[in-house]
């Protein structure tokens, strides 16, 4: 009894340290975002809020245009996601239930690319963009990896769990392919979706790289771009930084927060087999 106590307490006293380690970051970004540079540099540290926070937006939508960069971070991400969401869908539908000459080549090409380097097809992705004249547009952010390689395997997995038996009914009595997997396949793969959903949402949200090459006026920056000219800057202002980074981090935390009840089933979803 005694042994069984300790363990727990040990479990316990771990994950309160790992807890604290993750939430620690996030929580100093906060209290940043509230204080002055000079306090946030400050020794010893300051872990509570200051009353600084409105300074700091005046000093943000001063040196970049805030509401601009989240609104084209918002629209650019939200319409990734809905289209990553549906490609990946139907890919793994496919993928799952569906047999066809070279579908193991083919997959593994999915996979595979997911061990190249995204830096190495910057330039090549830029010049094929260039060509076509879609730089600093909303689309040259959004095209780029609408397959994405693991939402595709994720759904896949997922998919492999609906018995292949229903579908053969549902094919028997008249039902055409896209019936079946907008009114059956789709209904069963919610967790998974959502699942998807979030880890497309995030790395669009994130994306640094790809909308700095691509994206050229200020006016078309998205949130990361636009965070990335403050921290460029010959002075630091952390208080708006960290006020921005604030910002930013509230979406997915939002979405994250009313779809977390999905997240576990989906990821486990794939790991049932028919």
């Amino acid at each position: 009894m005694k042994s069984s106590l300790m363990n727990k307490l040990i479990i316990y006293a771990l994950l309160l340290v790992g807890v604290v380690f993750t939430v620690a970051p996030f929580y100093w970004m906060v209290i940043g975002s509230t204080n002055a540079t000079d306090e946030i540099l400050s020794y010893p540290p300051k872990f509570l809020p200051g009353d600084f926070i409105a300074e700091n937006l005046k000093n943000l939508m001063g040196s970049v245009d805030i509401w601009k960069a989240l609104l084209n971070s918002s629209i650019i991400t939200i319409t990734y996601t809905i289209i990553a969401g549906i490609v990946s869908a139907a890919a793994g539908f496919a993928f799952a239930k569906y047999h066809f000459k070279g579908k193991k080549i083919i997959f593994a090409m999915f996979i595979l690319s997911m061990m190249i380097p995204y830096q190495a097809l910057v330039i090549p992705q830029f010049n094929l963009f260039a060509n076509f004249g879609l730089l600093n547009t909303h689309i040259a952010v959004i095209l780029p990896q609408l397959t994405y390689p693991f939402a595709i395997f994720l759904i896949m997995q997922n998919m492999k769990s609906i018995p292949d038996s229903l579908l053969e009914s549902a094919r028997i009595d008249g039902a055409g392919e896209i019936f079946i997997f907008v009114r059956i396949a789709l209904p069963t793969m919610i967790p998974a979706l959502a699942a998807v959903s979030i880890f497309l949402f995030t790395f669009q949200w994130n994306n640094f790289l790809w909308p700095l090459v691509s994206l050229i006026t200020e006016d078309m920056y998205t949130l990361p771009v636009a965070l990335a000219t403050i921290a460029n800057q010959d002075t630091i202002d952390y208080g708006q930084l960290m006020l921005g980074a604030t910002i930013s981090v509230i979406p997915i935390f939002i979405i994250f927060l009313f779809m977390q009840r999905y997240f576990v089933a989906g990821i486990l979803g794939g790991a049932i087999k028919e």
